[in-house]
């Protein structure tokens, strides 16, 4: 595994620029849109607004859909993420509890590099999002899995080991070691970045429709038209915020709690 592979997007940036784009965006096609209609209707009367009905009702209906199986899939990744943030605190206390099984004078050099690598795993989640600190932390914790995989080798050749613990202790090491690459990469699991930008250029393009079909309307209040644009942003940005945990204001830490405990409890 890569430590480079903790490159991510950061989503404050692209999240905040696109909901900026979206947000701007959808005033000014609402604006450009009613223009339009107004033009239409010099030119053709009430059925030159009448045609794009149906096309309008279509547009949002997709951008619905773009958002709702968006917002979905990126809660969906959410609770993956979590899942494995248990998953790692499971294997590290059965790693640790299989300990036991290796030679009694090798067990307290094991157990000291165990502690240090769960403290490097905390620190990398600590860290972020400073992703270089926890590209470091990660670092840290590959050269304690090679120091703990040595030391286990090691320990399983004296005749002194219990029965049977090659086939306990090395499974369990590897579990451990395992869900590290696992969570490194649910990481770079996301949509393309395309699909961002097909939802905000669906979102214009309905804005551009509305404002066409209001055309014929009493002028809308501006207090609804900022809210419309602003509901769509909004939404935009908790998907991207929720897509990349930890770099935006929604965190995993208090799942990260459960890993703290597990290093309180190895002594």
């Amino acid at each position: 595994m890569n430590e480079h592979m903790l490159d991510v997007v950061d989503p404050v940036a692209f999240g905040g620029g696109l909901a900026a784009i979206i947000f701007f965006g959808t005033l000014g096609c609402l604006a450009l849109g009613r223009r339009l209609g107004k033009w239409a209707l010099s030119r053709a009367g009430h059925d030159g607004l009448h045609n794009v009905g149906s096309l309008e009702n279509a547009v949002f209906a997709l951008l619905g859909l773009l958002i709702a199986f968006t917002f979905s899939g990126a809660l969906n990744r959410f609770d993956t993420r979590r899942a494995q943030a248990v998953d790692e605190v499971n294997a590290i206390g059965t790693a640790w509890l299989r300990v036991d099984l290796l030679p009694a004078p090798a067990q307290p050099a094991m157990r000291d590099t165990m502690r240090r690598y769960v403290d490097a795993r905390i620190a990398t989640y600590k860290s972020l999002p400073d992703v270089e600190a926890a590209k470091a932390g990660l670092a840290r914790s590959l050269k304690l899995q090679s120091e703990i995989w040595t030391q286990t080798v090691a320990a399983l050749r004296s005749p002194e080991t219990v029965p049977g613990a090659q086939f306990l202790v090395p499974p369990a090491l590897n579990a451990m070691f395992d869900i590290t690459t696992v969570r490194v990469v649910a990481t770079q699991i996301h949509p393309p970045g395309i699909v961002y930008w097909m939802l905000a250029g669906l979102a214009l393009v309905s804005a551009l429709l509305a404002g066409y079909q209001s055309a014929s309307e009493k002028a809308p209040t501006w207090l609804h038209q900022i809210g419309f644009a602003a509901i769509v942003a909004l939404t935009v940005y908790v998907i991207l915020d929720i897509e990349f945990p930890r770099l935006g204001w929604v965190r995993l830490d208090a799942i990260d709690q459960l890993l703290v405990a597990q290093r309180a409890s190895m002594q």
